[in-house]
């Protein structure tokens, strides 16, 4: 039987990252993927890279995040074009707290409120801005976009140049544990690896890794029984608009734009999409404008394979569409340029929609990202500080006790439960 003293499972953003980090301590490490680089959530992400979170232990890992990106923008296909996050309503609150916590750890960012000075700054960057009743903007000068599948494999270049090994088409099946409950061997569809250490990062794959490790599938949070998973289906597409459309006024790359609204909704025929507040998210893409809107709630089980599995609402096209109008009047008439593309897929979250990375058995660490993965480059750095013995201070907050401890994080005002 083969052995190594580094497992890494997944080869999305943090088992690449883990891989990456550990070797370039000089740590043997093998990653393996039951499929390839980047065939799950990661390689078709919508790739936003933003730092607007309400709780503070997500915004001061986002900001460690965020200085990766930019570290070497051309492997990571980063663009630090900035997100901006625009409101009304409870969303002013929200967004100010952001903000002021934003400046504390001097991350790059503006707020503007009052609905006037929104329309202004919105529309010295985009001359046909035309959405109303917006009063609050988060501008960030940081953060911003990078090509999903591109990012990956650009990472997975790091990852050997590093010295990691990747092996890609072996399926973990299995752990093999002793009476302490730490793992042995590893199972894979290549036979067994005997490990020192096992980091999980399978995105959302995660309950099948932890039913292999016994784990338990319910727990109570803060006295309350719960499902540890809830899988929700991500909202995206695009429309097949040339991006060279989608410039500021200076012909700059766009920040990614994120719009919740309560202002009526109308299709480009004067037709009413929703009365109901609403919410989307859009960006430059390789060949279209790209985002998508609030999840669809699947339950505590969904057959994950093969990926991406589900769809939009039947509505999603319609309101998309109608609120990129709504914002910019170049798009208005782009309701037929729709096309759904293989993008979203589904997430698992965990029982608070918060990540989970911490040690699941003695020697097991899992990264559950909770379907905030893809942006959060940073983890894999802070988990090869955990496995040499180091604390991270930024991964604590994550730790799988808040549950029984009640430590949670803040929920926000927003409508998306990531926020």
């Amino acid at each position: 039987m083969r052995s190594v003293k580094h497992l890494v499972i997944g080869a999305g953003v943090h088992g690449l990252s883990t891989g990456w980090h550990l070797a370039e301590q000089g740590e043997e490490v093998l990653i393996v993927d039951k499929t390839g680089v980047a065939a799950g959530a990661s390689g078709i992400a919508c790739g936003v890279v933003r730092n607007n979170y309400f709780q503070p232990a997500m915004s001061e890992l986002m900001a460690a995040c965020v200085e990766i990106w930019e570290s070497d923008p051309e492997t990571f296909a980063y663009h630090g074009s900035g997100y901006i996050a625009l409101g009304d309503g409870a969303q002013e609150e929200d967004l100010a707290s952001v903000f002021e916590r934003q400046q504390r750890i001097g991350y790059g960012s503006e707020l503007i409120t009052g609905q006037a000075e929104v329309a202004a700054h919105m529309q010295g960057m985009f001359a046909d801005w035309r959405a109303p009743g917006l009063s609050v903007c988060l501008h960030e000068h940081q953060g911003g976009f990078a090509y999903n599948r591109d990012s990956m494999l650009g990472l997975a270049s790091k990852a050997r140049a590093a010295g990691a090994e990747l092996e890609e088409g072996v399926e973990v099946t299995g752990f093999e544990l002793d009476e302490s409950g730490t793992v042995t061997s590893v199972e894979t569809s290549d036979g067994p690896i005997g490990v020192e250490q096992v980091v999980i990062a399978v995105g959302p794959w995660v309950a099948t890794m932890w039913e292999l490790l016994g784990l338990p599938r319910r727990l109570e949070v803060a006295g309350v029984e719960q499902e540890m998973w809830t899988y929700w289906y991500l909202q995206e597409g695009e429309v097949a608009v040339d991006p060279s459309e989608f410039l500021t006024s200076d012909g700059s790359v766009p920040p990614v734009l994120h719009v919740d609204s309560h202002a009526p909704l109308h299709a480009d025929d004067g037709s009413v999409v929703t009365e109901d507040q609403w919410g989307i998210y859009f960006k430059q893409d390789k060949e279209s404008v790209q985002g998508g809107a609030s999840p669809l709630p699947q339950g505590h089980e969904f057959k994950v394979d093969p990926y991406p599995t589900g769809s939009v609402d039947p509505g999603f096209p319609d309101l998309w569409c109608a609120a990129l109008s709504h914002c910019l009047e170049r798009f208005e008439g782009t309701r037929p340029l729709y096309r759904q593309v293989r993008s979203g897929g589904v997430g698992a979250f965990t029982a608070d929609n918060f990540p989970v990375f911490d040690y699941m058995r003695p020697n097991v660490f899992v990264a559950a990202d909770s379907n905030h993965g893809y942006k959060m480059i940073a983890v894999g750095r802070e988990i090869a500080r955990v496995l040499g013995g180091e604390h991270s201070a930024l991964l604590h907050p994550f730790r799988y006790e808040r549950f029984a401890t009640g430590d949670l994080h803040p929920v926000s005002n927003s409508p998306y439960p990531w926020s």
